[in-house]
C-alpha cells in the first residue's frame, strides 16, 4: 500500500505532538511493509532528509507565519498528493484540512485524524477560528475514514454529526531511563528534585495555571519548564514575567534527544494542567520513563489513571494543594496495560485504511 501523510512540519521532530506521532506511526508502517512518504514544511535554514527511516520526505513551500504555515503547506501538499500514485491520503489534525474538497474526484482513499478540536484551542481566533470550522466541514463530507486520539472527541463527532469515527489512540512505549549528567552540567539538576512541566508553551497548555499554583505552594522541588514556543511568543514572554526572578523557577527552552531523556527519567513529577487536549504525547513519554503524573482532570488526560493524580482543571487552588500534597508524598509508578503499543495502533490505522473496523469497542 503507498501511502502520503500530511500535516507534520517536520520529520523526525519534536516541535509538537503531531511530528511526534506521523513520525514513529510512519516508520511502523514502513516496517509493516508499507510504502510511506510523509510531506513536511520547507523552513529556511532547516534541510530535511530524503528518507528516514525508510519512509520518504517531500517538502513543501511554506510561509512560515502563524496566519498561513498550516494553510499554505497543505494546500500545495494535498495538490501534490493527489498527483501522486498512493492508495490512501492520510491528513493530520483540522489545521490541514481546509482543502479537502480538492480530493472530491479522487480515487484515493481519504482518511483524517483529529488530534483534538483545534477551533476550541485559544490561539485560534477570528478568521482562523473559522477557516478550523470550515475544515471541520470538509473533514466531515469528504474523508472516507475520521480517525480519532480520544473518547471525547469520539463522541463529539457522534452528537455533532451522527458519525461513528474509529477511536485509536497515541501509541505509548517504555523507555530506558538515563542518570543525571547533562541536566546536572547545565542546570544544577540532581535528579528527583524537581517537578516537570515539557511540553509547548501555548495557552491551552495551562502554564499559567501552574506557575502560579507553584509560586504559592510551599514545596522543596523547583519546577523545570521545557518547551518552546512554536508561534505563541507572547504567551511565551508573558510566562516568562509570571514566573519573574522566582529562583525555583528553571526555563530550558527547547528540549530533544539525551537531554530531553533526562529530564524526564529525573523528575520528581510530571505536570500537565492543560485545559484542552487530543492526546498528550508528552504525557505519554513521561510515563514510558516511569514518571508519576500530575494532570488536569480533563478527559483526555486520564489514560493511566494508576500512574496519576488530578486537580480540578483551571482551579489554582485545587493544583496547589495537589503540588503540596504530591511533594510530601508520592505513590511509586506501577507499570499498567492500560495503553495500546505502537504496533497495536499501526495495526488499527492499517484497518482503517482498509475500511474494516469503526467503533471503539476495542478501545473500552
Amino acid at each position: 500500500m503507498k501511502i502520503a501523510m500530511i500535516g507534520p512540519k517536520r520529520i523526525p521532530s519534536r516541535e509538537g505532538g503531531i511530528d511526534v506521532v506521523v513520525g514513529r506511526l510512519s516508520r511502523e508502517l514502513v516496517k509493516k511493509g508499507q510504502a510511506v512518504t510523509v510531506y513536511v514544511r520547507k523552513k529556511k535554514g532547516v534541510r530535511s532528509e530524503k528518507t528516514v527511516d525508510g519512509v520518504r520526505v517531500k517538502e513543501v513551500f511554506t510561509i512560515d507565519k502563524k496566519a498561513t504555515d498550516a494553510l499554505v503547506s497543505s494546500f500545495l501538499a494535498t495538490i501534490r498528493a493527489l498527483w501522486g500514485s498512493y492508495d490512501v491520503l492520510h491528513f493530520h489534525a483540522l489545521g490541514n484540512t481546509c482543502f479537502l474538497f480538492l480530493t472530491a474526484l479522487s480515487r484515493k482513499k481519504i482518511v483524517v485524524t483529529i488530534h483534538g478540536i483545534d477551533w476550541k484551542r485559544s490561539k485560534f481566533q477570528g478568521i482562523g477560528n473559522k477557516i478550523l470550522h470550515f475544515s471541520e466541514k470538509m473533514v466531515v463530507r469528504y474523508a472516507d475514514e475520521i480517525i480519532t486520539l480520544c473518547r471525547n472527541d469520539y463522541d463529539y463527532f457522534q452528537e455533532a454529526y451522527g458519525l461513528e469515527t474509529i477511536l485509536i489512540p497515541n501509541g505509548f512505549e517504555r523507555f530506558e531511563t538515563r542518570k543525571a549528567r547533562l541536566i546536572t552540567e547545565r542546570f544544577g539538576l540532581l535528579g528527583e528534585d524537581y517537578i516537570l512541566f515539557l511540553a509547548r508553551i501555548v495557552p491551552e497548555k495551562g502554564l499559567h495555571y501552574l506557575i502560579q499554583a507553584y509560586k504559592k505552594a510551599n514545596i522543596p522541588q523547583k519546577l523545570v519548564i521545557a518547551g518552546g514556543s512554536g508561534h505563541s511568543r507572547e504567551y511565551y514572554e508573558e510566562m516568562r514575567a509570571l514566573a519573574g526572578d522566582d529562583p525555583g523557577i528553571l526555563f530550558t527552552g527547547f528540549v530533544q534527544g539525551e537531554l530531553l531523556s533526562e529530564l524526564y527519567s529525573n523528575a520528581y513529577l510530571y505536570v500537565l494542567p492543560s485545559d484542552i487536549e487530543g492526546m498528550p504525547m508528552s504525557l505519554l513519554e513521561a510515563l514510558g520513563y516511569g514518571r508519576v503524573c500530575l494532570v488536569s482532570d480533563i478527559r483526555e488526560n486520564r489514560v493511566d489513571e494508576a500512574n496519576s493524580y488530578f486537580f480540578r482543571h483551571g482551579d489554582v487552588a485545587d493544583l496547589q494543594a495537589q503540588l503540596e500534597a504530591v511533594s510530601a508524598h508520592r505513590k511509586d509508578y506501577v507499570p499498567s496495560d492500560a495503553l495500546l503499543g505502537w504496533d497495536q495502533v499501526t495495526e488499527k490505522t492499517l484497518e482503517a485504511y482498509r475500511g474494516k473496523e469503526k467503533g471503539a469497542s476495542f478501545y473500552e
